[in-house]
């Protein structure tokens, strides 16, 4: 039985050692180089006193920050990403909530360090990696590491403006990638194209793949999202055959026209997920990539990655939602109502989630973790955790999941209960919109619609009028030349409502 994600690579380094394992547009590792730099790096750590603690990688996207990742395993510690393009803001609380007596840093981010009140040691990957492996030391850390130890943290947005640090572990991650791997059927002759950012566990579905099948990852540079004709001439070069990207990522490509100049031809899977991909848009990507799976995906954080997935295999009408479908072996969905009761058929519940899959909670915040690492309240016999996700779904006809929305996006409007994502649905079928999203103002107790597409308010305004019951129309809409994206590449709606906040001041 495998324990470790680490033996991954040492497997894998038997059969494909001189092959790349992750290149950006500027160098590239081999499966070997992966292997070796790692374990040195584990053993520098180790002999330098860091054990079972927290070890900050503060790297730009590149192959060395993943080998820092491994390293920092070997080491018996867990990997912290951080990355210079987070908020300055954000990383002083990640530090604060840390206190990391480690950091590993690149060249450029170690000059972006002294900004911070850090007085850890700081390390520098070009000379750690060239260090001597001490193969005495690895051993011994590895014959008391066990499956249930924490291999990395990565800090999600908490709804008081602290982040909170997710703690994922071994077992939940090794279950993740082996039910990932045999959904997206993954093999050797994959070539995925990574997307997301390193310091999201969003990650995860390149990074350990690539280690357990001997495939390859090629980091696509970010400039190259903001102009879809030369990402789309990207993929092709390197012959890119699978990706799983973020809903907004793939909409950059279809949304501008840019299929009618260029299509990814080696694209065979793509996998989504994040947010509701519209069906306008979708339609247009199995247009012209007709021969290619299609796969939705959802899941926590939380809940080490996703949890659950959907093989597109018909066709969706324009205010129709893609099922998110069906669980991962080994995890199982339980849809509770208002009531903590097992939700009927087509009735709305919070999607909760039990199984192997369910991290370790969140890093030094007890009191967090205990009000969504909750007990089972349909087990009575026994202590049995789930995770609360905060997200609203239902069962359609076919017995297929649909995500409905966040609890925090349902809103009360005119004495009615309304879903803002049903708004943005709608608005997004219309012909000439590529992006819509859908905020509201609950002083005012005003809907606003933001869009980007070649219409006029006033006739996105006749549109919606036509489509939504009155009490849905929003009281306010407006036009924007790009939609803000996060650095994961999402809508980003906190963003949106900080502007319109300040806009209305």
């Amino acid at each position: 039985m495998q324990t470790n994600v680490l033996e991954y690579l040492e497997n894998i380094i038997e059969r494909v050692p001189n092959k790349t394992a992750y290149a950006d547009d500027k160098s590239e590792v081999t499966f070997m180089e992966v292997y070796t730099r790692s374990r040195a790096i584990g053993s520098f750590l180790y002999n330098q006193g860091h054990y079972k603690e927290p070890v900050v990688v503060f790297m730009g996207k590149t192959p060395s920050a993943i080998i820092s990742f491994y390293g920092v395993i070997y080491a018996g510690c867990f990997y912290v990403p951080i990355d210079e393009e987070m908020p300055k803001h954000r990383i002083e609380l990640i530090f604060g909530n840390l206190n990391p007596k480690a950091v590993i840093c690149d060249k450029d981010t170690i000059k972006a360090l002294e900004s911070f009140d850090y007085k850890g040691k700081v390390y520098l990957y070009d000379d750690i990696y060239k260090t001597p492996s001490d193969e005495k030391v690895l051993t011994e850390i590895r014959d008391k590491q066990i499956d249930t130890d924490p291999i990395y943290i990565v800090f999600t947005s908490g709804s008081t403006g602290i982040p909170k640090g997710v703690v994922a572990c071994h077992r939940s991650v090794i279950d993740y990638i082996e039910n990932l791997s045999e959904v997206l059927k993954i093999d050797e002759n994959t070539i995925f194209g990574n997307q997301t950012p390193l310091y999201v566990d969003a990650c995860l579905k390149e990074l350990y793949p690539t280690l357990k099948f001997g495939a390859s990852t090629y980091i696509i540079p970010k400039s190259l999202f903001m102009f879809p004709l030369k990402l789309v001439e990207f993929l092709n070069e390197k012959k890119i055959n699978t990706i799983c990207w973020v809903v907004s990522a793939l909409t950059i490509i279809s949304a501008f026209g840019t299929f009618e100049k260029a299509v990814p031809k080696y694209l065979k899977t793509i996998a989504f997920g994040s947010e509701v991909f519209p069906i306008k848009q979708f339609n247009l990507w199995r247009k012209y990539l007709p021969n290619a799976r299609f796969i939705n995906l959802y899941g926590p954080t939380e809940c080490t990655g996703m949890s659950c997935y959907y093989e597109v295999d018909r066709d969706f009408e324009l205010d129709e939602a893609i099922p998110i479908g069906r669980p991962f072996k080994n995890t199982d969905i339980i849809l509770l109502n208002e009531k903590d009761k097992l939700a009927e058929q087509g009735e709305v519940g919070e999607i909760c989630i039990r199984g192997t899959s369910l991290t370790l909670g969140y890093y030094k915040n007890f009191e967090k973790t205990a009000e969504a690492f909750v007990q089972n309240p349909l087990n009575d016999a026994y202590p049995e955790l789930i995770y609360r996700t905060g997200d609203l779904g239902k069962y359609n006809d076919r017995g297929e999941l649909i995500f409905v929305s966040r609890k925090d996006n349902q809103i009360k409007h005119m004495g009615h209960r309304i879903e803002l994502g049903e708004i943005e649905v709608v608005a997004n079928m219309h012909p000439d919109i590529k992006s819509a999203c859908s905020i509201f103002d609950d002083d005012k107790k005003k809907i606003i619609l933001y869009y980007v597409g070649d219409i006029t308010i006033a006739d996105m305004a006749g549109f919606l009028k036509q489509k939504l019951p009155r009490y849905m129309v929003p009281n306010m809409i407006e036009k924007l030349d790009n939609m803000p994206l996060t650095a994961n590449g999402k809508i980003d709606r906190v963003l949106l409502k900080q502007s319109y906040n300040g806009a209305a001041k």
